[in-house]
């Protein structure tokens, strides 16, 4: 596995991870239902994919981190990869992505489903986010990663 800077042409990839993404399936499925991960987006943000080498560089997952203010701002693991540990390759990515940018922690607001992965690789609840309808109807884990 090679986790690399996206370019703009990975762009539609990570729409497609993102809008297919089983874990926002059913009542979580307005939250990406029209969602783009477009080129001004991978410019502007550091933006980072996982790939599978040995495979013709399959998809695996990707995140994405905001320096200012800090925050993981979107991570998807294929659901096909899942289970393999590439989430926390990812997480361990970032860590050391913000600890280059000089941050202390990034904060993350959780999938509610998530809120299990990110606790197991060392993020602590900090409060919950309401939720902000249409799109969100539900409340999110509010939580912080020390990257140190």
């Amino acid at each position: 596995m090679l986790i690399r800077r996206a370019v703009v042409r990975d762009g539609k990839r990570l729409t497609r991870l993102v809008r297919n993404s089983a874990a926002y399936q059913g009542p979580y499925a307005a939250m990406v239902a029209g969602y783009r991960v477009g080129p001004d987006y991978i410019e502007a943000n550091r933006v980072f994919v996982a790939v599978d080498e040995a495979d013709d560089g399959r998809l695996l997952g990707f995140y994405s981190l905001i320096v200012d203010p800090p925050e993981l701002d979107l991570m998807f693991v294929a659901d096909d990869a899942q289970g393999l540990g590439i989430g926390r390759r990812l997480i361990e990515h970032l860590r050391g992505e913000a600890r280059g940018a000089g941050l202390d922690s990034v904060r993350i607001v959780s999938h509610p489903p998530s809120e299990g992965f990110y606790r197991s690789v060392g993020a602590r609840l900090t409060g919950s986010v309401p939720a902000n309808p249409p799109a969100v109807m539900w409340a999110r884990p509010e939580l912080a990663l020390a990257v140190a």
